[in-house]
């Protein structure tokens, strides 16, 4: 890392901010909010923002970033912009058309990175989660490999900087890696990870091949939304964690998200609070002990806030595996 601008190196040359602000919200959250949540964490000095055509906020977040450039905040290139290819839309034929809708509701000529949301494939149309009579997910059957095809595509239209992928397990990446003919790999993979689920198994299979993995839900989730299980513990009250904040004079939340950036992984801090997202940018102004990495090492107990029920009949549902 770099610590001057905390960024990484890609493996396609290109640098990513390791702290990015998330802008997902459930539904009831107005539309507004992410306009003003996303203008104050760039003012305040982030640099990466990650969105999704799912979020449908990307009108308000691309209005964000527009108004911050006009106004000589930033240029377009110190702004990371991530976007995500839906699963309606993983055949593809569908892929170039659904990141030129995402670029004209964002008004931006192209993206940073374009990531496969996720590799459960659903039946193409203008329905985000196709149901059935019984309320069953409807699948769509796609070859992963076709899909990375067309984000290379993209790429090479210069529609998008770099491309990855989300929610991958490892054998899904290595699919792709030993893909015939590959020409890009993936520069990273987005997947839930925070100290109940810190993913080292996977980390290690990404750093080996020079992928960066982004976490997600990096604070847990507090969330009740469809796709949130609500049985678990919320990590932000775990002890051990708490002990270490006080510590450090730090919060909770600040001591998950510092865990992330010393082990290497790209993090994001989902906040629409104006005092929280100002006090994200703070991870940088402390350092955790080996003895503290240790014992956040130690909370790992596999448990998936994020974990897409409803998909596990598909083929592809990624979490069956291991990592």
């Amino acid at each position: 890392m770099d610590p001057k601008s905390q960024r990484v190196k890609l493996n396609d040359g290109h640098f990513i901010p390791v702290l990015g602000f998330g802008t997902y919200a459930p539904e009831e959250v107005p539309k507004s909010e992410a306009l003003e949540a996303t203008k104050l964490a760039i003012e305040v000095g982030f640099r990466h923002v990650d969105s999704a055509h799912l979020y449908q906020n990307e009108e308000q977040v691309g209005q964000a970033i527009r108004s911050k450039i006009a106004d000589g905040t930033v240029k377009r290139e110190d702004v990371f912009y991530t976007s995500k290819l839906w699963c309606t839309s993983l055949r593809p034929e569908l892929v170039r058309p659904a990141l030129e809708k995402s670029l004209k509701n964002l008004q931006l000529d192209y993206v940073d990175l374009y990531i496969i949301h996720s590799p459960v494939s659903l039946k193409p149309g203008n329905i985000f989660v196709p149901k059935d009579e019984s309320g069953k997910l409807i699948f769509d059957s796609v070859d992963l490999c076709h899909t990375w095809e067309a984000l290379e595509k993209c790429k090479d239209a210069g529609l998008t900087k770099s491309i990855g992928v989300s929610n991958f397990n490892h054998k899904q990446l290595e699919k792709i890696l030993n893909k015939p003919g590959l020409k890009y790999k993936p520069v990273c993979n987005q997947v839930e990870c925070h100290p109940y689920l810190n993913q080292s198994k996977l980390l290690e299979f990404c750093k080996s091949h020079d992928i960066v993995l982004v976490a997600y839900a990096a604070l847990g989730s507090q969330l009740s939304s469809e796709w949130v299980n609500q049985n678990h513990p919320v990590l932000l009250e775990d002890p051990v964690l708490c002990a270490i904040a006080k510590k450090h004079k730090q919060t909770p939340a600040l001591v998950a998200l510092r865990y992330q950036v010393q082990r290497g992984v790209v993090v994001l801090a989902k906040s629409f609070n104006k005092k929280r997202i100002k006090e994200n940018m703070q991870v940088f102004d402390f350092e955790l002990t080996p003895e503290d990495m240790k014992a956040i090492d130690g909370l790992n107990r596999n448990i998936r806030y994020y974990d897409f029920q409803q998909g596990t009949g598909h083929p592809e549902y990624p979490f069956s595996e291991e990592y």
